[in-house]
């Protein structure tokens, strides 16, 4: 094999895992709730249409939050709270170079505005960063992963209040602080622009607090955005060796056709994923969105410092999730055929195969995505999510033959090496989730990404007992060739 096709010698090859889908043990260790402990299991099992990204009420939270006969399978996840050594070994046999995890907000200031953090909590992180650094594993760490205390979202109507970003700096400064000698990668929010798809999961308002729909949309963003830049003025201050990531639930798509209506509505779509990480990693509002707020009367509070908070602290390194691709078209009748995916929709790409859940496969479409991130951004890449979900169960050997998930990331890592070679700086790949987890979208167990399978179904029947699938053993072997050996 050429060196030309070998990744860097440091490249972070690992996975990512979020607390929420993990941990479980939501009411324990001090632990307050948090806006995930509300997601009810998808039972219709209609892939269209996500509980999960339902607008809620104060009253409809808190009937949630009281329910005691409903199914919230975040609230008890796969058991990572009290397996995370057993989980933390297999990673390490895999060879793991980093994991990806977040730190729950809730676990740390169980209201979110407390002034003293929860000791318990503090320790439970202490712990685990431990056993990573242990097993020679780096924690690349998100702060905020759909996990505002719910405590927040009834107050104070969750991130449309200011008043946010003194609780955030506070939580930001007990983190970094307190896990600073572990570690060296931080992520202020996971996927961003989840918001723009519902203001309770990407910024845990409830409908209560929402007046102006479109004006209220781009005032979460900008709060948001200026949590980031705190997060990362925090680590500079506290930790100024590490680094700060912003993250991207990436659209990559294409035109319909090549009629020239399609593509300009491609350059549109585009435009609107990419505002986040224009803002993040450039420092200033982009003139195409000025522009589209002048249009639309869209008017943002501003404080007179906000330009030169966001100026002043950029992002240190781009990272996305990845999983398919979808088409842009200028006119959508009813003969369109659609798709979904993982937060986005769009016209389906009959080039293209799709997984049980209607998410279309496109491995070229990741390294279009990295060719084009990095010539925008000129920063260091980071793959921090990319996976396929499957329907699987174990056979009478206890293990699961999940070809299909080792031709998919085969694919991707391939385009991934194209990049590399093609003078991309990308820095690590984190596939989602190495471990099954509950679902995001649908709170179920059973789209399964793992290379290890937990024995426990969608209502958490089980005994959580951990088992290799095929693919733990062919991820092991790409990691020992550094990418090289892929068969």
């Amino acid at each position: 094999m050429s060196k030309k096709t070998i990744f860097p010698k440091d490249f972070l090859w690992g996975g990512a895992i979020a607390a929420n889908q993990s941990e479980g043990f939501w009411n324990q260790g001090g632990r307050g709730a948090s806006i995930a402990d509300t997601a009810p299991y998808n039972q219709n099992q209609n892939y269209s249409t996500y509980e999960a990204f339902d607008e809620l009420t104060i009253a409809e939270i808190e009937d949630r939050l009281n329910d005691k006969d409903g199914y919230y399978p975040k609230r008890w996840g796969n058991h990572f709270y009290e397996r995370y050594e057993e989980d933390i070994a297999l990673l390490a046999e895999m060879g793991f170079k980093t994991l990806r995890l977040s730190v729950s907000w809730s676990r740390i200031y169980p209201k979110g505005d407390e002034t003293e953090p929860n000791k318990e909590g503090l320790e439970f992180y202490r712990n685990i960063f431990k056993t990573l650094k242990k097993n020679k594993i780096k924690p690349i760490v998100t702060l905020s992963h759909y996990e505002t205390p719910v405590h927040l979202a009834i107050k104070y109507g969750g991130w449309i209040n200011r008043e946010l970003l003194v609780f955030f700096e506070r939580y930001c400064e007990t983190v970094i602080y307190e896990f600073k000698d572990y570690v060296e990668y931080w992520m202020a929010f996971n996927e961003i622009n989840v918001i723009q798809h519902s203001f309770y999961v990407g910024g845990a308002v409830p409908k209560d607090f929402i007046k102006n729909k479109e004006n209220d949309l781009y005032q979460v963003i900008h709060h948001l955005f200026l949590a980031s830049a705190i997060a990362k003025k925090v680590m500079k201050k506290i930790s100024p060796t590490a680094k700060m990531g912003g993250m991207l639930a990436r659209r990559e798509g294409y035109p319909a056709t090549c009629n020239p209506l399609d593509v300009l509505q491609s350059v549109i779509d585009d435009q609107k994923n990419l505002f986040f990480t224009d803002v993040l990693a450039r420092g200033y509002y982009p003139s195409y969105m000025n522009a589209f707020f002048k249009e639309n009367n869209i008017h943002i509070n501003y404080e007179d410092t906000d330009d030169e908070l966001l100026r002043n602290n950029t992002i240190d390194y781009v990272s996305f999730s990845y999983y398919m691709t979808v088409l842009s078209k200028y006119e959508i009748d009813e003969n369109t055929e659609l798709t979904t995916g993982n937060l986005v929709s769009g016209v389906k790409n009959n080039y293209l195969q799709s997984n049980e859940w209607g998410w279309q496969i496109d491995p070229v479409g990741l390294r279009i995505t990295l060719e084009k991130l990095y010539d925008r951004y000129q920063l260091p890449l980071l793959v921090a999510e990319n996976g396929i979900g499957l329907k699987e169960s174990l056979n009478e050997n206890n293990s699961i033959e999940d070809i299909q998930r080792v031709d998919y990331l085969r694919s991707h890592i391939r385009e991934m090496r194209a990049a590399v070679n093609n003078g991309v700086d990308l820095i690590g790949y984190t596939v989602w989730g190495p471990i099954d987890i509950i679902s995001m979208s649908t709170s179920e167990m059973s789209k399964r990404y793992g290379f290890i399978y937990v024995d426990a179904d969608d209502y958490g029947v089980g005994s959580f007992n951990r088992y290799k699938k095929k693919s733990f053993y062919w991820y092991k072997q790409v990691i020992e060739s550094n990418g090289s050996n892929l068969d």
